[in-house]
């Protein structure tokens, strides 16, 4: 595959992902965990950045940069709990990290691999980062379910 491929291959995986649309979609400005809307912020910025690395070197190799078009699946993702939607996003960047792990074994450019390597420790650190946040938001609506269930039991006549 040759360096231009590659790019545009990397472009295919990072711009229509899951994370993208929410936030180009306006998603995450409804209620939800805010570490978790915080996460997805930073997945999304680190991301955009390698896409414009990735079309700069396109460009420089006079190849057309693709326009990303989301999968029309994703439209059903509205009303929908922003946690609720964290393992189809993790799914998505461990994806991401495969592809780029395809795309490493065979680059000879010394630019492309490095953004493609970029891209494969950035998807890698986000998942480990939303594994956490999300684990972190399961603790707490379990603490709160808590505290809900005490609150509601009745006071018995002994007290």
């Amino acid at each position: 595959m040759s360096p231009a491929e590659s790019l545009v291959r990397l472009l295919g995986v990072l711009q229509p992902s899951l994370a993208m649309y929410l936030a180009d979609s306006g998603i995450w400005t409804y209620p939800g965990d805010e570490e978790i809307k915080l996460a997805l912020a930073d997945l999304v910025g680190d991301h955009r950045s390698l896409v414009e690395r990735a079309a700069v070197a396109l460009e420089q190799r006079s190849v057309p940069v693709p326009a990303p078009a989301y999968p029309i699946t994703f439209t059903s993702c509205h009303d929908v709990d922003i946690e609720s939607l964290v393992p189809r996003v993790i799914e998505g960047l461990r994806g991401q990290v495969a592809t780029c792990d395809g795309l490493a074994a065979g680059c000879d450019d010394a630019a492309v691999a490095g953004i493609v390597r970029e891209a494969r420790s950035t998807s890698l650190r986000h998942v480990d980062v939303l594994e956490q946040v999300a684990a972190a938001a399961r603790l707490r609506r379990s603490a709160a379910r808590s505290v809900q269930a005490v609150a509601a039991v009745p006071p018995t006549a002994a007290s």
